[in-house]
């Protein structure tokens, strides 16, 4: 008997290609439509790749075999096939800039018309051939000399100036990924950076007010976003990450790497205070080694080690961009690093204010225990951002009224969720 196969078009689909493992969630878009999309979690793969090297596919056909096995998994759970996905992408070669746009104002009041000229003006910030526009983020508004305007519409002014936060990603990496995807049998509705799309699924809206570092773990890379009075403000990416640890535990221990690997998923801990001194661990032998034993004290000092230079080098950018000083909320780390015993107090001592391991399972339905864990905060952000588009789908043009909304004022809350969506925060 074959298996009933739901297409629906409230379903949307995230795929995070990471350096270790590609992870696919299928879900379906529910909550108060339009105005407060959520996603029920119907189905999640995952599949083991190394066809990606800090963020950049190395090998087309081992990512395009590791996105079709999680595609089949994640369908085979939801019941569901998809055709389209949203999918992540980050590495080294993502840029960020800053540019502004500045027009005159010829009625009395500032309209979205106003708005729109001067975003467009700051856009048309010239991109080398190489590189393309990924996002597209207003920071804040200036109305004559007054600064620091977060919606001008209705004021009054002659002059009007945005500054906007452009990133860019690296050419060829875009193209790359989404051939790996096609060739496995999907389209990619959008590209998001893959940072923004963890912070949408496990920060808090106060916590992007009061200034927050994202720090997501990953396996080839350790990345960055700063959040302050509502908006992205730095990003950048840290080349170590939890290939790094392994890396460390195969030269220092003189194993293979996946029987490093594997000591570090079982034994693994990121901070020396929290060591086992009653623990010893049974290694991996040789004929010419022949059985050995190691305390866990040992492992644990050369996995803190390493992600202590790490957390130092995130800790060098926050420092540089000049936010040291103003992340009343502290850090947020992600990743699959970050579920790791000890990850959050040894990143306590470096950062030296709260840090918290965000997991995106509590802003989920459906089978929320399957994204439980930092790990899936991309993936899940990546449907979450979804779930967005859908709903503004919805409100668009003859959607608003296939919807019936035409309450007084509903127009202007469909345009701030479209200019929220097209800016992504």
């Amino acid at each position: 008997m074959t298996a009933r196969v739901m297409i629906s078009d409230k379903l949307v689909a995230g795929l995070d290609i990471g350096s270790a493992k590609t992870t696919v969630v299928i879900a379906e878009v529910v909550g108060d439509l339009p105005r407060s999309p959520r996603i029920k979690i119907l189905g999640v793969g995952q599949a083991r790749t190394t066809g990606l090297r800090r963020g950049v596919v190395a090998d087309i056909e081992e990512t395009t075999r590791s996105i079709r096995k999680s595609f089949e998994d994640a369908e085979r759970m939801a019941g569901a096939h998809v055709a389209e996905v949203y999918a992540g992408i980050a590495g080294a070669h993502v840029q960020a800039m800053t540019s502004t746009g500045v027009v005159a104002v010829n009625g009395e009041e500032i309209t979205r018309a106003d708005v729109e000229r001067a975003n467009d003006v700051a856009r048309a910030q010239a991109i080398p051939a190489d590189r393309e526009l990924l996002h597209a983020i207003p920071q804040e508004y200036t109305v004559d000399r007054n600064r620091g305007i977060r919606d001008p519409i209705g004021m009054i002014g002659t002059r009007l100036e945005t500054e906007m936060y452009l990133v860019t990603i690296g050419g060829s990496p875009a193209v790359n990924l989404r051939k790996a995807v096609e060739r496995a049998g999907y389209r990619v509705r959008e590209l998001v950076l893959e940072p923004l799309a963890s912070a949408l699924s496990v920060l808090t809206e106060d916590e992007k007010e009061l200034g927050v570092a994202l720090v997501e773990l990953g396996a080839g890379t350790t990345d960055l976003a700063i959040f302050h009075e509502g908006k992205i403000r730095h990003l950048a990416t840290v080349n170590f990450g939890g290939n790094s640890v392994t890396n460390d535990i195969v030269l220092g221990l003189k194993l293979t790497p996946d029987d490093a690997e594997r000591l570090k998923e079982r034994y693994g801990c990121a901070y020396e205070a929290l060591a086992d001194p009653n623990l010893v661990i049974p290694l991996p032998g040789t004929a010419a080694q022949g059985d050995r034993m190691l305390d866990h004290a040992s492992l644990v000092h050369i996995i803190h080690q390493r992600m202590d230079e790490v957390f130092e080098l995130v800790q060098r950018e926050i420092t540089e961009a000049g936010y040291a000083r103003r992340l009343s909320a502290g850090v947020v780390l992600t990743g699959g690093g970050a579920g790791m015993r000890g990850m959050r107090d040894l990143a306590t001592d470096v950062f030296g204010i709260g840090v918290r391991v965000g997991s995106p399972a509590d802003s989920t339905t459906g089978l929320s225990d399957a994204v439980e864990g930092p790990r899936f905060a991309t993936v899940v952000g990546l449907a979450e951002y979804g779930a967005h588009r859908l709903a503004l789908a919805g409100v668009s043009g003859s959607g608003a009224r296939r919807l019936h909304l035409s309450a007084p004022g509903m127009d202007r809350w469909i345009e701030r969720v479209r200019v929220w969506l097209q800016d992504f925060f």
